[in-house]
């Protein structure tokens, strides 16, 4: 089991402020009024929930599902068996529905579901045959406190932390620590000799961050005044501690180095991140996009070098000279927020999208959540029950680990960069793609359920490319670099777990071509063998899918395109798989803009 960051796409995990947080107010903005279709669609997806939310209720609880504040993640004996039988029956319950269903809509909204329910029991069956069932049970649970103890949810959910909290460590009535359970799981799994161990990269990360994870659970609660948790955080520490001992003795020793999933497993991964095509096809497109990205960023670096007096003409020495120009850590925020306040006239001038009339929220990283999620990334508001709580945009400062103590990321601080990642983590990308979900009353479906990062960082990467034309010129060339980054990312993910490249060739990409920090390639070389490999090519995929659907539609509408209209239409899709993306814009957005007069 992933921890709560990582289940939904590598993006999420919950605030405390390094430095004082904008004092602008957000209004609060009620969603719109949903159609009868999408209350009757939400009725059927609480069958699903009901049957899986018990499972990992972390999770529903940080989409804002009633009910599961104070529950945690089921490690109990047959968990994997009980959740296939849960999760299938429901799906049989569905098909049923789906017998009767009229409406176009909610029988799409029943199919992706019921294709969700089929994935969710794959998986299940794939690594319970193939993995032992390691967790890294102090990330696990720093990311469900930090799910309850935050900004976006309300006072009245965050006072569950404490019941959460002695949950994990076994003070509530009828618990086991969360520590014991996840050692049990792990022993008697060790009965199948043929179960993959977890690999020794993945378990020493896991070990160097233990004691920032306790820390960081202990400000929180300290943070949001959470009263009688003493006693529930020295029975955690002494947990974690003793957690640690065993896993330096009995699951580091048995820890492999060979990083590779087994070829079904990862098959199983990319179509669990909806990239639905051969892995050496993705290689392939990917290799095309990195070299014709990289001649470009040469053509730019140039005119970069001369309008900013840098003595140089190579792109990565451009690059390195930009990022020498460092913003400090007490400045950064405050740098980030002016090129936020300066996107939204660009984007509304431009007729790009339309965007939520309020200031966008973008807050620096705390250690304990950069030791989770050590790059940049979007914090969503509850998806249900929103009462006008706004998603953030989290900067991190580092990654706090002891992997390569002293080295500094130079990759996130310094002028050029804040436009591409402002525009991708903010508006028009992730921020105002789940305000979107939000405000337009989009159904359970299209939200929890299609939810993939594919689906969700396609978008992403599309908007940094609606935004690059009418970005500084050094913000363009940084723009291109995180466009080749990602094309590496398509590359070197499934060619490491193909066998076809190793780890140090593949950290010299990112390094030498790509111009990345090397915590920076680190982290990411993390992402494609451990933390979730297969994932990496959701960005590249995703947006080369939006870019076919953007160049059908203009040519089937010719003169009548309109970008706007466009865009505004994706995103009230929700997260649609492209597919079915696909024909929702051709069915209905193409017609009806034929229709125009």
């Amino acid at each position: 089991m992933k921890p709560l960051v990582l289940a939904i796409a590598l993006a999420l995990a919950a605030p405390l402020p390094v430095l004082a947080q904008s004092t602008a107010k957000p209004a609060a903005s009620a969603p719109a009024p949903s159609p009868a279709w999408v209350a009757r669609s939400n009725e059927y997806a609480n069958i699903l929930l009901g049957a899986q939310a018990p499972f990992q209720p972390e999770l529903a609880s940080f989409f804002g599902i009633p009910g599961y504040d104070e529950q945690v993640f089921d490690l109990k004996p047959d968990n994997e068996r009980r959740f296939r039988e849960a999760t299938a029956k429901a799906k049989a319950e569905l098909r049923q529905k789906l017998q009767l269903e009229r409406d176009p809509n909610v029988r799409q909204d029943l199919e992706i579901m019921i294709a969700a329910a089929d994935q969710r029991i794959e998986g299940s069956e794939l690594n319970e045959k193939l993995m032992l069932p390691w967790v890294d049970v102090p990330q696990s649970v720093f990311s469900g406190i930090n799910g309850l103890l935050s900004q976006q949810t309300p006072p009245e959910r965050r006072a569950r932390a404490l019941d959460r909290l002695q949950r994990y460590v076994g003070l509530a009535p009828d618990t086991t620590p969360v520590t014991v359970l996840a050692r049990q799981r792990y022993e008697e799994a060790l009965a199948d000799p043929a179960l993959l161990p977890p690999t020794r990269l993945e378990v020493e990360r896991a070990l160097a961050n233990v004691d920032t994870y306790v820390a960081g659970i202990g400000k929180l609660f300290d943070e949001y005044k959470v009263e009688g948790a003493q006693p529930a955080l020295a029975a955690l520490e002494q947990q974690f501690k003793d957690h640690a001992a065993w896993v330096r003795t009995a699951v580091l020793p048995k820890a492999r180095t060979d990083t590779r999933l087994p070829p079904e497993l990862y098959a199983f991964q990319l179509k669990q991140y909806g990239i639905d095509i051969d892995p050496k096809l993705l290689i392939q497109r990917a290799e095309l996009e990195f070299m014709e990205t990289r001649a470009v960023m040469q053509q730019i670096a140039p005119l970069v070098a001369k309008a900013k007096g840098i003595d140089a003409s190579d792109y990565r020495d451009v690059i390195h000279a930009l990022k020498r120009d460092a913003i400090p850590n007490d400045q950064l925020e405050t740098r980030y927020r002016q090129v936020i306040d300066a996107i939204d006239p660009i984007i509304h001038s431009q007729r790009i999208v339309d965007v939520p009339q309020r200031p966008m929220q973008m807050r620096l990283g705390t250690e304990a959540e950069s030791a989770a999620q050590p790059a940049p990334h979007f914090l969503p508001a509850p998806l249900v029950g929103n009462t006008g709580q706004q998603g953030t945009f989290v900067l991190p400062l580092g990654n706090p680990d002891t992997s390569g103590k002293g080295e500094r990321y130079d990759d996130f601080n310094f002028d050029a960069v804040t436009w591409t990642l402002s525009a991708h983590e903010g508006r028009p990308g992730h921020e105002l793609q789940f305000t979107a979900m939000v405000e337009r009353g989009v159904s359970l479906a299209r939200t929890m359920f299609a939810f993939n990062s594919v689906n969700v960082e396609g978008w992403a990467l599309y908007a940094e490319a609606e935004m690059v034309p009418y970005e500084p010129l050094e913000g363009q060339l940084i723009a291109l670099q995180f466009r080749l980054m990602r094309a590496a990312r398509a590359m070197l993910d499934p060619m490491l777990n193909l066998g076809l490249i190793d780890r140090e060739r593949a950290g010299q990409v990112l390094e030498n071509d790509v111009v990345l920090s090397r915590p920076m390639a680190r982290q990411e070389l993390d992402r494609y063998t451990f933390n979730a490999p297969g994932q990496a090519g959701s960005y590249f995929y995703g947006y080369t899918r939006i870019l076919e659907l953007r160049i059908q539609t203009e040519l089937a509408l010719g003169p009548k395109f309109d970008r706007l209209a466009f865009n505004n239409f994706l995103l009230d899709q929700g997260l649609l798989p492209p597919d079915q993306l696909a024909a929702a814009v051709k069915e209905q957005f193409v017609p009806a803009q034929l229709g125009k007069r």
